[in-house]
């Protein structure tokens, strides 16, 4: 699952590099990156990882499941140097450790556990959430460079929080029928098309770890309080601290790497877009 996502933050952001540059909420940007061999490679890792990721689910705390989904911005930033020449600082390399070490901590702290459904309340907030995160997206993809990156990054990670949070009790269900049946399908589906839209706005603004970064904050949070509270998410008796000091240096990983990434991107012009995809790698070389 964390190489799945990892490499899907790669390909997915090569795409957006070489894709001319949206300043509006326009979800023909979707069938825009779809033209890119490199996207749809990097969409077929992120839905298998969004596959292993809803079957992790489906006993596992959301806390965990979402850390472990954030690992991927570990995989993207090794991948980027080893293939693409990203040059790291000191600071994102020690930041990377500090990620892995948080997720670490709670695999040793997250106790398996069937979820707890959600009611009529639950579906209307993931409805009026999907609501609310569309319209600040309306706004925020007027926004340019890195703050543009880092707001639609976090609302990319609210859709996608929410579509965690939909997926925890829709991975139990019983069949086939009641598994189509469910609401919380179509508001999975949902939030899912806004992030991916969201996402893709955002790491044509600048920095991949920036976007990536950003969305894992915004997104680990909610997440992981909700599934707390209401969905029957665990943690082992007497690991309550391992758990907090986990979550604590995982959050703090992903909103350190925002604040030390660099812009890796230089946007390509018409020009540009008519090379082969095995140029995808010039396109996105840092600008330093």
């Amino acid at each position: 699952m964390i190489v799945a996502y990892g490499f899907a933050n790669l390909l997915q952001s090569v795409a957006a590099a070489r894709t001319t540059v949206h300043h509006t909420f326009d979800p023909g940007l979707l069938l825009r990156l779809a033209s890119h061999r490199t996207y749809l490679v990097g969409l077929i890792c992120q839905m298998t990882g969004f596959v292993l990721a809803f079957l992790a689910r489906r006993d596992l705390p959301l806390f965990l499941v979402q850390a472990s989904v954030a690992a991927g911005l570990g995989v993207t930033a090794l991948l980027g140097v080893l293939v693409l020449k990203w040059r790291l600082p000191v600071a994102e390399i020690l930041l990377l450790v500090l990620l892995f070490a948080g997720i670490t901590a709670l695999v040793l702290a997250a106790e398996p556990a069937p979820s707890r459904q959600l009611g009529a309340a639950g579906l209307a907030g993931l409805a009026a959430a999907l609501v609310v995160i569309a319209v600040l997206g309306f706004f925020s993809a007027r926004l340019r460079g890195a703050p543009g990156s880092v707001a639609l990054g976090s609302l990319a990670g609210m859709a996608f929080s929410a579509a965690a949070v939909a997926a925890r009790p829709l991975a139990s269900a019983d069949s086939a029928e009641a598994f189509v049946r469910d609401p919380l399908l179509y508001l999975l589906i949902a939030h899912s098309v806004v992030g991916q839209l969201l996402l893709g706005l955002a790491m044509q603004r600048g920095s991949t770890t920036a976007a990536v970064a950003a969305m894992d904050a915004a997104g680990a949070v909610p997440a992981a309080i909700i599934g707390l509270l209401l969905l029957n998410d665990r943690i082992w008796p007497g690991r309550e601290w391992l758990a907090g000091v986990g979550f604590l240096a995982t959050l703090v990983s992903v909103v350190g790497l925002t604040r030390y990434a660099a812009p890796q991107h230089q946007h390509t012009t018409a020009r540009d877009r008519k090379h082969p995809m095995i140029a995808a790698g010039t396109a996105a070389r840092p600008r330093r």
